[in-house]
């Protein structure tokens, strides 16, 4: 996961709760609801990043191996 898109997930998930937080304070259903599906949406995006890099990881370390034989 590059950098931007760690800053990027965790202004989302900060805007997401931010926005639930004021839904309830303002008992504004579709904004709490709205905060939480940003949440969710940045959450979704954080794990994807994580698998791709474990996925690259792992090439890495085949290609690695191959290059030794």
């Amino acid at each position: 996961m590059g950098i931007g898109d760690n800053i990027r997930n965790k202004a989302e998930d900060a805007g997401g709760k931010a926005k639930e937080k004021l839904g309830e304070a303002t008992d504004d259903k579709d904004l709490r609801d709205e905060g939480r599906q940003q949440q969710g949406s940045a959450k979704a995006k954080e794990a994807v990043e994580g698998a791709k890099e474990k996925a690259t990881e792992a090439i890495n370390k085949i290609k690695g191996s191959l290059k030794r034989d």
